[in-house]
């Protein structure tokens, strides 16, 4: 599914990030940015030492924040690890927190010129955020940061961004919530 704001094209596919030729993916790390299970660990693994090696000099990441690494043996350039918030009752900031992740990488991501990226559904795996709200949120995020900070006044436009999910299941979810969000829009 696709679908053009202003200038952006957003996108939601069904796929393995690690195999992006976007600018950069985004990593759904943990605040050690030791790497780890899900999308992290792909990550690490297809992209070599040199991301691990990148992460040991920043050290770490607080949740809802974001650092950039070279992208290493991947396709994309660069990766943005990002922190999303560990969902317990949704009432401890979890959905500021998660809006926070994707809109720093989106903000990292614009300022290195960076004009594709590609993000997996941040925080519904191992974090346990339920994927219906998270979607939302990712997709109200990122269309608001189109809205307001990507466009014409802006010397590089983020031209593509595509969210990436791993299961059939996932990206009917978000094809939900993309229908959802623009219909009011």
């Amino acid at each position: 599914m696709e679908t053009k704001i202003n200038s952006t094209i957003l996108s939601l596919i069904k796929g393995d990030i690690t195999n992006e030729e976007t600018d950069a993916i985004v990593n759904a790390a943990n605040s050690r940015l030791a790497g780890g299970g899900g999308v992290d660990g792909a990550i690490h693994r297809a992209g070599g030492p040199k991301i691990m090696e990148e992460c040991r000099k920043i050290g770490s990441c607080p949740t809802g924040g974001a650092v950039i690494t070279t992208g290493g043996n991947l396709k994309a350039k660069y990766v943005i690890h990002t922190v999303g918030p560990v969902y317990r009752d949704g009432k401890n900031r979890e959905a500021e927190l998660l809006s926070s992740a994707y809109r720093k990488s989106l903000e990292l991501a614009v300022s290195k010129g960076i004009k594709s990226i590609a993000f997996p559904s941040i925080s519904t795996g191992a974090y346990g955020y339920p994927i219906d709200e998270a979607a939302e949120i990712a997709l109200k995020t990122v269309i608001d940061f189109i809205q307001t900070k990507v466009g014409a006044r802006h010397a590089v436009p983020l031209q593509i961004i595509r969210f990436v999910l791993f299961s059939e299941r996932d990206l009917k979810v978000y094809e939900g919530a993309l229908k959802k969000i623009t219909q009011i829009n």
